[in-house]
């Protein structure tokens, strides 16, 4: 534990250029790029690489390794983004019960006091969706609208890219 009570995990954690290099190589393509290449590209050894983002991990800075799931080749065709209101008060609890919610994929807290929570969910036709969404709404989130999801593009970012000359 640290000064004040609070852990390592929970505090902020400096990064450097190699950490930055590998949490970019790690958003890039985690699955396929190896040690040795993420080793060779921040130029340092494999050990380091290893020992770097073991701690990366313990301190909380790399949170999970999730797939990229395309829903709808999965034959589950309804892929919604509800955006919600909930009370400030009551945010981070009820976005910590959505997850337990059947269907919920992905819940996301804004610092907005309308619109606050984005919840998105995954269901298999329009009942399932109606009974996920009133799930949520007798939980005490507000709907304000619904979205269907079509693309999630993505790309590490640029912060994080290493450059062995410094530029």
């Amino acid at each position: 534990m640290q000064a004040g009570g609070q852990s390592e995990a929970m505090s902020e954690v400096a990064l450097d250029d190699v950490d930055r290099g590998i949490l970019f190589l790690l958003q890039q393509d985690a699955r396929n790029t190896t040690i040795a290449e993420m080793a060779e590209r921040v130029d340092v050894s494999d050990s380091t690489v290893r020992n770097r983002i073991e701690h990366l991990e313990e301190t909380g800075v790399i949170e999970g390794y999730f797939p990229k799931i395309d829903y709808e080749k999965a034959h589950y065709p309804l892929h919604v983004l509800f955006v919600c209101s909930a009370p400030a008060e009551n945010r981070e609890a009820l976005a910590r019960d959505a997850l337990d919610r059947h269907g919920v994929v992905d819940v996301r807290e804004m610092l907005t006091s309308k619109n606050n929570i984005h919840i998105e969910v995954v269901a298999t036709d329009t009942r399932d969706l109606t009974e996920i969404s009133n799930e949520l709404a007798t939980m005490g989130f507000e709907i304000e609208s619904s979205e269907i999801l079509t693309n999630h593009h993505t790309r590490p970012w640029a912060e994080f890219e290493f450059d062995r000359n410094g530029e």
